[in-house]
Formats: structure tokens, sequence, C-alpha cells
């Protein structure tokens, strides 16, 4: 092997690079994917929609993302990884920037339609990228700053909206966050190593076919995608409307201060971390009930009228749902090398987050006809029943025994 094509080792400038590269690849990409998410009451207000019908701006795009993921994947085979991610980046951000200027509301749904279909190149191929492009013993380090940056992205461009909504309206707020976009993805074009063990394969649309087939009919692996399209449906639908809810009487907050709001996904990261390490040491089956009752338990508290339960209750919830999160999708990834064979660890986590984005989209959008028709009660019983459902699944999967072999656990997928 030549030294232009060994893996990029930590410690170097390429690998600084490459880092900095996938930070600002997971802050742009879950800053644009849900940066409208905290201005649906604006939408509503605006073009006279339901609170359903404001959620299409969020389920319009996860949507598209979600099958997207499953054939992004194939696409990056032929025209490779780094390519794919530019291209993905560059025209989220213009989307973006575009929908701030359109006229109608259709016109903005259909924007946000592409921007979903624009962003799957990106966390479809971010983690092959990094595998092969950086020494085994580094790729932890490197996917870390994704994830990082992707919990980080999607707070920030929540809060950011939120704050230039306030000052100068959502349109400016939408541009601000497109032109964000477009900075980062100039940025990662310069600083993202070009690809030197990347090698073009023409994939077949079937072997998806076959690696579903195989994996679906492991015991566990379809509830895990299961619980995935639950928690995240419970975890959206909580951030779609409280702002609804936040914005009206009794409480009147303003704008920026729903965007605050957000804020709240930090304790989301120390979530995750936590609950990862404690499923480490005392085992998944063990431990994954305990961050979904706690969702339950916050959703229940956002029932309650004082404004700090009600904060209290939506911290919980994020407590429980990045937890759970965390957990899940370390087990899928745990389950696929033995379940589905050695190549199948991808098409797992792809299916994974086929089902964690549809939750978002499906979900997401359906507990909008809760809060139209019985306000937060209506809210509030929508998602405990996705709750308790969660937690009877999580209980099945107690008694699912574990695979022979288990490889070592993988880096946890993104945060939303």
């Amino acid at each position: 092997m030549k030294d232009s094509d060994a893996p990029i080792a930590l410690g170097t400038p390429a690998y600084r690079r490459l880092t900095l590269a996938m930070l600002f690849a997971g802050f742009s990409t879950f800053s644009l994917l849900y940066s409208v998410q905290p201005l649906l009451p604006l939408f509503t207000a605006q073009f006279g929609l339901t609170a359903e019908g404001a959620s299409l701006a969020v389920s319009l795009a996860t949507g598209p993302l979600a099958i997207g993921i499953l054939f992004a994947g194939f696409v990056s085979d032929r025209v490779g990884r780094r390519p794919l991610m530019i291209a993905a980046m560059f025209a989220a951000g213009a989307l973006t920037l575009a929908a701030a200027v359109v006229p109608g509301w259709s016109g903005l749904l259909v924007l946000r339609f592409l921007t979903g279909v624009a962003l799957a190149g990106v966390p479809a191929v971010a983690m092959a990228y990094v595998a092969e492009e950086v020494d085994a013993g580094s790729v932890g380090a490197a996917m870390g700053l994704y994830i990082a940056g992707s919990a980080i992205g999607g707070m920030a461009g929540r809060l950011v909206v939120s704050v230039v909504a306030d000052l100068e309206g959502w349109r400016w707020a939408l541009a601000a966050v497109g032109i964000a976009g477009l900075a980062m993805a100039e940025a990662f074009r310069r600083l993202a190593p070009l690809s030197r063990n990347f090698t073009p394969s023409v994939g077949r649309p079937g072997a998806l076919l076959r690696s579903a087939g195989t994996l679906f009919t492991d015991r566990a692996m379809p509830l895990l995608y299961l619980e995935a399209f639950l928690l995240m449906g419970v975890f959206v639908t909580v951030y779609n409307y409280a702002g609804f809810r936040l914005m009206s009487p009794p409480y009147g907050l303003s704008q920026a201060a729903v965007g605050g709001v957000f804020l709240l996904y930090v304790l989301g990261s120390v979530s995750s971390a936590k609950f990862g390490t404690l499923a480490g040491r005392l085992g998944r089956r063990k431990v994954f009930w305990i961050p979904v009752v706690l969702l339950i338990a916050g959703v229940a508290l956002t029932a309650m009228t004082p404004l700090v339960l009600v904060i209290a209750g939506i911290a919980v919830v994020t407590i429980g749902f990045f937890g759970a999160h965390s957990i899940a999708s370390a087990w899928v990834g745990r389950r696929a090398q033995v379940a589905g064979g050695g190549g199948s660890r991808g098409q797992a986590a792809a299916f994974y987050l086929f089902f964690y984005y549809m939750g978002s989209s499906v979900l997401g959008s359906a507990g909008g006809f809760a809060w139209t028709h019985a306000g937060w009660p209506g809210v509030t019983a929508f998602c405990l029943l996705l709750g308790v459902a969660a937690l009877v699944i999580g209980l099945v999967l107690r008694t699912v025994p574990p695979l022979v072999v288990e490889p070592p656990a993988p880096q946890r997928m993104p945060d939303p």
C-alpha cells in the first residue's frame, strides 16, 4: 500500500480536517432538517392551517429522508461518499434558502420535500466515508464528532430560527439557516480529505430486499425497528406541538422563549451516554425499559398546568428518549452482523433509521390531529398510548435470547 493510500491516523493534519468536516456535516444536516419545527405556530397563523397541516413542514422532509436513506448507499457506491455528501449539503442549504422566499405554502412544502431527499445523502453514507478513510482505531472519535455536530445542530438550528423569527419573521429565520448551511457545505468541501480507499461498485437494489428478508427473520430486529418508530413518534410529537401550547394562554411565551426549550437537548446528550454505559454494564434487556418508563412519566408530567412542571416534563421526555434511542440503535448494530451476515450491519442501520424517521414523519403529523381536536390532553393521551406500546415491546425484547456471538458495540446513530 502506498503512503497516500494509508488510512488517516489519529493526530495527523488530515484527521483533524476530517473530524472538523464531519462536525460541520452533522451540524448542517440536522439544523436544516428540523429548523422549521419551532415555526409551526407561525405557519398556522400566516397560512390559515391546522396544527397537523403545519406539521407537514417537518414530516414532508423526514419522510423522504427515511426512504432516501435506504437507497443513498447504492448511489454512493457509484459516485463516492464524499461527492455525494458535498452535493447533498449544498442542495439542502440552497433549498432552505429558497424556502425563505417562495410565496405560498405549497411551494414551501415542495422545497421541504426536496430538502429531505437531499439530506438523505449525509447520514446514509457518513459512517461509510469515515470507516473507509480512517484508521480502524480512530473511527469512533471521528464519528463521535459527527454525532456531536448532529445533536448541536439540531438544537442550535431550532434555537437560532426561533430568535431570528421573533425579531425579523420566519422568512429571515429560514434564510439565516440556509446561508449557514451553504457556508458549512463549503467548509466541508474544503476540509474533507479526498477519498483514498473508495472503490466504485455497482450495487443492486435486489440486494436490499435480500438483506431485509434476512434481517427481518431475526426475532429482535423487527421489534427494535418498531421501537424506533414509536419512540421517535412520541419525541417529535411533544416538540412539534409544545410551541402551540406554550405560546397560547395561560403561558403566552414568545417565539424566542419557546426556542429556548430546545436547550433541553443538552440533557439528551448526557442521557444517551449514561444509559449507553449502564446498558453495557448491566445488559440491554435489563436496562432498556428504564428510559422508556421515564419517557412515559415525562409525557404525563407535561399534562400538568404549572409552567415549571410542563418544562420539567419535556426535560424528562428528552432524557428518556435519548436514553432509549442510544440503547436500541446500539442493539441493532450488535445483532446485525450475526443475524444478517457479516455485511449487513450497514443495512440494519439503514432500516433502523428508516423506521426512526418515518416515526417522525407519520406519527409527528398524526399528533397534530390530537392537538386540533383535543388540545394538549389529546396530545398527552396519544403519546402515552405510543409510550405504553413501546414499553410492552421492550418487555417482550427481554424474552428474546441473545445471539451466540455478538460483535463489539458500534458507535450509536445520530441524534435528531
